[in-house]
């Protein structure tokens, strides 16, 4: 994305190499609008089921090697269970976004995306690689293209990242 698109006269000389964007590090904790977003598509079950790719979920959208067919957990566990993984979304997005000093509501969409993508296809997404070259509305534009499941839109999905688009975007 270029700084000048078109500019008669832009202000002071062109840069043919220009330096590289520093390391930016955020430390930034999830607000209650955003755990209000992660739980409004969690939802809670306390009785263990299968997502939509079969992987074993638990509470608020809690996965694990722990989480099995026919396990249940309490309210309270759940409650814990996703402190801990919202936790960890946090501490995620917080070391990978390195190139951008990010604003609450987009710190709380993105959280909200790593809980439900996970780090790893957030770490090899264009977003993040966007995002490290200080380009936040190209990734604001990546959010869509995470509502497939096996090839084929989910509408649940696609909801979600309209939701968090629209949370990173807003002013």
């Amino acid at each position: 994305m270029s700084e000048w698109p078109n500019p008669p006269n832009p202000p002071g000389p062109i840069k043919k190499n220009p330096e590289p964007v520093p390391a930016v590090s955020s430390h930034l904790t999830y607000s209650k609008q955003g755990l209000e977003l992660t739980k409004q598509f969690e939802g809670c079950r306390l009785t263990a089921y299968q997502d939509a790719r079969g992987v074993w979920t638990i509470g608020y959208g809690h996965t694990g090697p722990e989480v099995h067919a026919g396990m249940t957990i309490t309210q309270e566990e759940a409650d814990t269970l996703l402190a801990n993984d919202i936790k960890w979304a946090s501490e995620v997005v917080n070391r990978m976004v390195t190139g951008y000093p990010l604003l609450q509501q987009e710190f709380d969409a993105l959280v909200d995306f790593v809980f439900n993508v996970g780090a790893k296809a957030f770490a090899e997404s264009t977003m993040l690689a966007e995002l490290n070259q200080g380009n936040p509305v190209g990734a604001a534009n990546e959010f869509e293209k995470w509502s497939h499941v096996s090839g084929k839109v989910v509408a649940g999905l696609l909801r979600r990242r309209d939701a968090e688009r629209a949370e990173f975007t807003s002013p």
